[in-house]
């Protein structure tokens, strides 16, 4: 692989990290798709840059089982999905004036608690 393609890979890799963890702030961004393409990004691009994400103590662990296949806690689901209803619901009550805004915040609600659920649970 040549430098130009590690590069920006590693610029990608980080740019979608740092989503994420705004993303934590900001329960209308995903948080674990742009981290784990992060992930993916620095796997591909830098090996001592996803050593150091995967070794971080916030969200290392479940990147890991997350590519395992061994899923996420199941207390972390539901942690997941609580705080995603109630940001939706503040911000379909104050932030968003539309009702269409407010059915495409349902609809994102909805999908990203399917995929959560869909992810395999670790007991």
């Amino acid at each position: 692989m040549n430098r130009l393609t590690k590069a920006i890979l590693i610029i990608s890799g980080s740019f979608f990290i740092l989503l994420g963890f705004i993303g934590i702030f900001l329960p209308l961004l995903p948080t674990t798709p742009f981290i784990l393409l992060g992930a993916a990004c620095y796997l591909k691009g830098s090996q001592r840059l996803y050593i150091w994400l995967i070794n971080n103590k916030l969200i290392g662990v479940y990147i890991k089982q997350y590519y395992d296949g061994k899923g996420i806690p199941l207390i972390i689901k539901l942690i997941t999905i609580v705080f995603l209803w109630i940001s939706m619901i503040i911000a379909a009550i104050f932030v968003v004036a539309t009702r269409t805004m407010r059915i495409i915040l349902l609809l994102i609600a909805v999908g990203v608690t399917w995929h959560i659920l869909s992810i395999k649970s670790k007991r």
